[in-house]
């Protein structure tokens, strides 16, 4: 990028640089914040792009199948057109592309997009692992919520945002020995705090990109084994003191899929994951087999689902399926179930070369990118409840991390040339 005026800095790189460095602070405000930064990032990028009349950093085989995608998602809502929502949804989810492009851009610039972004979240994480511990043994709240107020969203913040932000710390402090032991501390306090918010995919969450990391990484398995181990003697040590999070997390777990049921029933039904969930899952799937070609379009869910046929049971009607692939399949139907699949395909075919290459004591990836991956890895998980796969603030620490993870890898091919 060539800037020509100091006017034309301060738009296309200062106020880009200082949006993008708060996003971790406006996700914990809310959705509005950190969705209208990328928004601006993005429209900033547009319009310098417009301006010079150069294009050529679209041109991208990752961005024309995001395009593909997009240009899918408007076709489908307006076929669905039963709902305004998922018209303007489908519309503005380009703006997830550009944000991507642009920062990947922007990043090559000057290097402190990166630092300034990690200090923001290093602060976050620092504020809210204090001020969670304090509301946990001072109120003794079978959830902790942090900043997030009403919202029992404090565990799935630090699991999405973990990753990037051990990646990060790994980044710019593999020099520094002594920063390493204040790592440490933060990664285990991290992932009890997890617990204590009484967050179950979450905390399953967390895990699964800690087993991710162990095995792909080449460098990184002392320091997170130590971490991991760490964390879960502290959990032990504190559930044997308060239990209430124990019992959130292990206890009720097991009933809700009715492995831990008191009565002496035989034949019980075995839930996935809970009751609630099931019946969601059914009812979607019940929608995608009336629809399995568009799906009912996205966001309609909600609405399709108070249909007698599919209403079946007081629990079987939600936002949302609470699944990322059956919520494809419902909304979007076989042709956009086809992207998920062809995605997690391909994530699998890298991963299957970076582990060859590993037992050749090679890699494809570096451990920063083994880290971005682990939270790919959150949204590719097929087993699991989930959020909306449309909700904004869902969504950004998924585009923060591929941001990174184009970056890195535009960076690695550059330097093998």
């Amino acid at each position: 990028m060539i800037f020509n005026s100091t006017k034309e800095k301060f738009f296309y790189y200062k106020l880009p640089l200082v949006l993008f460095s708060l996003i971790p602070l406006f996700l914990i405000t809310g959705p509005f914040l950190s969705d209208l930064s990328i928004s601006l990032i993005g429209l900033l990028f547009l319009i310098y792009c417009f301006q010079k009349k150069n294009f050529s950093y679209f041109k991208n085989k990752y961005f024309y199948f995001f395009l593909i995608f997009w240009l899918y998602l408007v076709f489908n809502s307006l076929i669905n057109n039963i709902n305004f929502d998922s018209i303007k949804i489908s519309f503005f989810y380009f703006r997830y592309g550009i944000f991507i492009i642009a920062i990947t851009t922007l990043i090559q610039v000057n290097s402190n997009f990166i630092k300034y972004f990690y200090y923001c979240i290093f602060i976050c994480f620092a504020v809210l692992i204090l001020d969670g511990f304090y509301e946990y043994f001072y109120e003794v709240n079978i959830y902790v919520t942090s900043f997030f107020g009403d919202e029992k969203i404090l565990g799935s913040y630090i699991s999405k945002m973990w990753p990037v932000f051990f990646g990060l710390s790994i980044l710019i402090n593999k020099e520094n020995k002594r920063f390493t032991y204040l790592l440490v501390l933060i990664f285990i306090l991290s992932e009890s705090l997890i617990f204590l918010s009484g967050e179950r995919a979450a905390f399953f969450f967390i895990n699964l990109s800690t087993v991710f990391i162990l095995i792909f990484s080449k460098n990184l398995l002392k320091l997170r084994l130590i971490s991991f181990l760490a964390s879960g003697l502290l959990i032990i040590v504190i559930s044997s003191f308060y239990p209430i999070a124990k019992q959130r997390i292990i206890d009720l777990s097991l009933e809700q899929i009715n492995l831990l049921d008191r009565s002496n029933k035989k034949n019980k039904e075995i839930y996935i994951f809970s009751k609630e969930h099931t019946m969601i899952y059914k009812a979607a799937y019940k929608i995608f087999l009336d629809n399995k070609l568009l799906g009912v379009g996205v966001k309609n869910f909600r609405i399709i689902c108070k249909k007698e046929k599919y209403n079946t049971h007081r629990d079987s009607c939600s936002t949302h399926p609470h699944n990322t692939y059956m919520q494809i399949l419902a909304e979007t139907g076989i042709i956009g179930f086809s992207f998920l699949i062809f995605i997690f395909f391909y994530f699998i075919k890298y991963l299957f070369l970076h582990f060859k290459l590993k037992l050749k004591r090679k890699t494809y990836f570096n451990d920063f990118e083994i880290c971005l991956l682990s939270a790919i890895l959150i949204y590719l998980w097929p087993i699991a409840p989930t959020g909306n796969i449309f909700n904004n603030w869902l969504n950004i620490p998924l585009i923060l991390n591929l941001a990174f993870l184009a970056w890195s890898r535009k960076l690695s091919n550059n330097n093998s040339l």
